[in-house]
């Protein structure tokens, strides 16, 4: 099926837009953009060159897709932004492409993200996020699949959130978040694990005590969190969960978010 594009959309005709679309007025798509099947683009959003939108994503009033990154060391070249299936952008949400030759901001699939979101350069993002209000998240970030962000998050550049974590709302940090825990305050802090994601993603209440022992040995042990992770190791029944935190924990470069 054809798309419907409003004839006082603003489109290159170099832009490659599949079928079944939807396209309001005063869109504006720039030509070296690739959009998929079923996408609706709301009114006075702003597609630009390196944006690549892959199929069923709702893009809302006033975003703008594939923005210049905002990096000093961003000299013009091109880059791409990636966007997965079945998202929802909201109303006024930026994300930038990469900013060097090559480089990708990617954006997976099934995410929500609210307005007045941004997601700076080179920052990967994974599959069923949410984004609270007003979220900020800086450059070369990592967030992995199933993160909640509640409103007005601060993630600083160069940090990751594993899996299934959930940080607070109006939290500020600059070190990693572990999967599947609660994280907020000022500073930020480990505030229990995540029972409600794990539950809901058919993590047995048995595996749940086990993540949770692993976590009160890293946060409220008396070591170091390399002495934690090896005490995780010989003390706790291993499962994937468990093999994802240790693995994430040991791949901290700048660290992880500060003990309780």
């Amino acid at each position: 099926m054809p798309s419907d594009i409003s004839p006082r959309a603003e489109i290159d005709p170099r832009a490659k837009i599949g079928n079944n679309c939807k396209i309001f007025p005063f869109v504006y798509i720039e030509g070296d953009v690739e959009i998929g099947d079923n996408c609706i683009i709301f009114p006075f959003t702003s597609i630009l060159n390196g944006a690549r939108v892959g199929n069923n994503n709702k893009i809302h009033q006033g975003s703008v897709i594939a923005a210049l990154p905002q990096d000093f060391d961003f000299v013009g070249e091109k880059s791409e932004c990636v966007i997965g299936d079945n998202n929802i952008i909201r109303e006024n949400v930026v994300i930038n492409r990469a900013t060097h030759n090559g480089g990708k901001t990617v954006i997976g699939n099934n995410n929500f993200l609210m307005e007045g979101v941004h997601i700076s350069h080179d920052t990967k993002v994974g599959n069923d996020c949410v984004f609270g209000y007003g979220t900020k998240i800086a450059g070369d970030c990592v967030i992995d699949d199933f993160v909640i962000f509640s409103t007005s998050v601060i993630e600083n550049a160069g940090t990751r959130v594993g899996k299934g974590a959930m940080v607070q709302a109006g939290t500020t940090f600059s070190k990693d978040v572990p999967p599947y825990i609660i994280a907020g305050g000022s500073p930020v802090k480990y505030h229990g694990i995540n029972s409600t994601i794990l539950g809901m993603h058919g993590v047995t209440e048995k595996t749940q005590k086990h993540i949770a022992n692993a976590y009160r040995l890293i946060f409220h042990g008396q070591t170091s969190v390399f002495d934690a992770i090896n005490q995780v190791k010989e003390q706790v029944p291993d499962s994937l969960e468990i093999q994802n935190l240790v693995n994430f924990i040991s791949e901290t470069k700048g660290g992880i978010i500060t003990k309780i």
